[in-house]
């Protein structure tokens, strides 16, 4: 039996493959842009003055707002130098760190979780994240002093369930609640204070 009958199937197969190695290669070097384009450096490239994650604490001293207002369940930076606003410090507590170099990285606690916010037992591990490794100068821990538990930043209300009992303060326990937040920082029991203030808006700067 002669074979050119079989040869326009066989050209016809040799097209498909090479249209496929084709496909292939467009796709191979799509996906190496793509990599390149979310590589560490090329991130850096497009976006220079976004926030980096800790670790490169310069950077992002320098890439924070010069001012920040912080409501409940947030956690914000400012610059060396610059101004944090706490509105409407009733029930709450607001946790200030001192960066070394000046900047503030700033936590309103509510003692009831906000929707779409972090409750009280989120605040500070999501202030640690923020600090990174940098240096901290001093930690300030002001509010509804007498309205807190510490336990409260461990646990926070909501997470208890029907039938446990939920801690309640007996009176303002400063050393309680400077302790509870220097082992959530991971920072010395010296450097925190916790100050009992009236109620309204805090500026710190």
């Amino acid at each position: 039996m002669s074979n050119h009958g079989h040869l326009p199937h066989i050209t016809n197969v040799a097209k498909v493959v090479i249209e496929l190695k084709r496909v292939f290669a467009i796709l191979a070097a799509t996906l190496v842009g793509a990599a390149a384009l979310t590589s560490p450096s090329a991130a850096a490239d497009r976006a220079p003055s976004e926030p980096t994650r800790a670790g490169s604490g310069a950077e992002r001293s320098l890439a924070a707002p010069a001012t920040a207002t912080v409501t409940e369940g947030q956690v914000k930076e400012v610059a060396p130098g610059g101004v944090i606003t706490y509105p409407s410090v009733t029930s709450c507590l607001t946790v200030t760190v001192r960066l070394a170099d000046g900047g503030l990285v700033g936590a309103h606690a509510s003692l009831f979780q906000v929707p779409g916010e972090l409750r009280s037992d989120e605040i500070l591990a999501a202030v640690k994240d923020r600090v990174g490794n940098r240096p901290v100068s001093a930690v300030q821990v002001k509010g509804a002093v007498g309205a807190w538990h510490p336990s409260y930043f461990v646990k926070a209300i909501e997470s208890y369930g029907e039938g446990e009992q939920v801690p309640v303060s007996s009176g303002p326990d400063l050393d309680g609640l400077a302790r509870t937040v220097s082992l959530g920082l991971d920072v010395p029991r010296a450097l925190v204070t916790a100050e009992d203030i009236p109620d309204g808006d805090q500026i710190v700067s």
